[in-house]
């Protein structure tokens, strides 16, 4: 499942952008931007640490993964919804990325942990009908299951900054 949004608001709960789960590979609603924390810099190309707290901004509308404690509208979790403006949202779009190792590796799934509320970011079974039939609700879990594990699938992928390939294979003489 991939993680999905479009300009449908929720009918309940915040009434912000919905986000959502769906299948299909070939849907430009599901491109999003890994981007620094609120108001701070993320320098493109730097490899994302685990522990770091990330913004993910919905390419399509600008709106940032956003969470709070509204409840979501199928599993009565925590809502998860898109918010902001141009990128810009505030606090609660901060997530961190949960993942083993030093680095998000870009073949590995990793979680992520809502910085504010403490839940994972999740997919389970519930669909929706209309207008959005058969998508997937997207929602905060408060505990980590097989459910908020996440893989990127496509995208563009920055080559690493000569520092971080000197950390990372550094040598003593």
């Amino acid at each position: 499942v991939r993680l999905h949004s479009h300009d449908v608001r929720y009918g309940s709960g915040s009434g912000q952008q919905s986000v959502t789960g769906v299948s299909a590979a070939d849907d430009g609603n599901s491109y999003w931007r890994v981007r620094g924390r609120t108001a701070a810099v993320c320098e493109r190309g730097t490899p994302v640490r685990c522990g770091q707290a990330i913004r993910l901004t919905h390419l399509g509308t600008g709106r940032n993964l956003h969470s709070h404690r509204f409840a979501s509208p199928l599993s009565g979790n925590q809502e998860v919804s898109a918010f902001g403006e141009a990128g810009e949202g505030d606090y609660l779009d901060d997530w961190t990325v949960v993942c083993s190792g030093t680095y998000w590796a870009r073949d590995s799934e990793v979680r992520f942990q809502h910085a504010s509320t403490d839940v994972f970011l999740s997919v389970t079974g519930e669909q929706y009908g209309r207008p959005i039939h058969g998508q997937k609700e997207v929602h905060g879990m408060a505990t980590s299951s097989q459910n908020n594990y996440w893989k990127v699938m496509e995208g563009i992928f920055m080559q690493p900054s000569e520092v971080f390939k000197a950390e990372r294979y550094h040598a003593e003489l």
